[in-house]
């Protein structure tokens, strides 16, 4: 079972009251949640939560590390692999495309990239700028370069890092791929469609009801191990906010702003990019997910209040 939606649609409080229901497996599938620095800002499950059913791929990598696709692929199959053997219902949930593409449709197999050319390469970033990274990137890997934004900092970093490390272009790794975990016609796939006015204001509350449970604090004692900022973990919606008001160059009201309105963004870009490239998920409206999820269990069917992505 694949449960997806933006952020702060209600995917989880779904993915548990199933799994409790079930005697499920819920496995991450949201590229912040892994991080074990970031429960707060990233609402994560809490502790009493995570007591009720087994979660998977919670807080288990370090914010040091650069988490990538693949390597969530790798853990995610450990997981699947956990619950086939104890045949019990694998719930993945999350808002990352990108992870449910890599489940579904395979990966790109690059291989790991030694540290110190990561390190050249985000020096490079520092000192020349990313304009002139992206021309680079455009005579070494023209498909790449036109594929990003010229200003993407973390995506062009990447590309060259791949190049550096294998002597190959991204796009020719592309095209050799890892195959998928879950084969077509083996899963059932949900996006959750919430009201949009509703959900924003849904993500605004959320992100206040973060900063009073202990958010900034939270980003505060990630602050103080003074990481390479162009690392995944730091890039977490609202934590560049939260690090500039604890710099003093802006207050907490703006920052919670700013955060606010990251956080929309996020969610408007989640529905675009399943709507292009996960089609097989059905788009099903907020308050009937609970309803068509359990008749897609029961028969392929009854299900009701599907409607193509658009």
């Amino acid at each position: 079972m694949l449960i997806a939606g933006p952020t702060a649609s209600g995917k989880s409080a779904l993915a548990l009251r199933l799994a409790q229901e079930t005697g499920g497996i819920i496995i991450n599938a949201d590229s912040m949640q892994v991080y074990r620095d970031l429960a707060i800002v990233t609402a994560r499950p809490t502790r009493e939560e995570e007591a009720l059913v087994p979660h998977r791929l919670y807080g288990h990598v370090d914010a040091a590390v650069n988490f990538s696709a693949g390597a969530w692929v790798a853990d995610a199959a450990k997981a699947l692999a956990e619950a086939r053997a104890g045949h019990r219902l694998a719930i993945f949930v999350g808002g990352s495309g990108l992870y449910f593409k890599a489940l579904t449709r395979g990966l790109s197999a690059v291989p790991p990239i030694p540290p110190q050319i990561r390190e050249s390469v985000r020096a490079r970033l520092e000192r020349d700028g990313v304009e002139a990274l992206h021309a680079e990137l455009a005579r070494r890997d023209s498909v790449t370069a036109a594929r990003l934004k010229p200003r993407d900092r973390i995506r062009i970093a990447r590309a060259l890092e791949v190049i550096e490390a294998t002597s190959r272009s991204l796009s020719d790794w592309h095209r050799d791929g890892l195959p998928p975990l879950l084969s077509a016609g083996t899963f059932t796939a949900l996006f959750i469609e919430p009201d949009r006015d509703l959900l924003y204001a849904r993500i605004d509350a959320r992100f206040d009801a973060m900063l009073q449970a202990g958010a900034l604090d939270e980003v505060r004692l990630l602050a103080a191990r003074k990481l390479d900022p162009l690392l995944p973990a730091m890039k977490a919606h609202g934590v560049p906010a939260l690090l500039s008001h604890l710099k003093g160059e802006i207050t907490l009201e703006e920052a919670a702003t700013i955060g606010h309105a990251d956080t929309r963004h996020y969610a408007k870009r989640q529905f675009t990019w399943f709507r292009h490239q996960l089609p097989e998920f059905a788009w099903v409206k907020g308050d009937a997910a609970g309803e068509w999820l359990y008749a897609a269990l029961r028969s392929p069917d009854e299900r009701s209040d599907i409607r193509e992505p658009g």
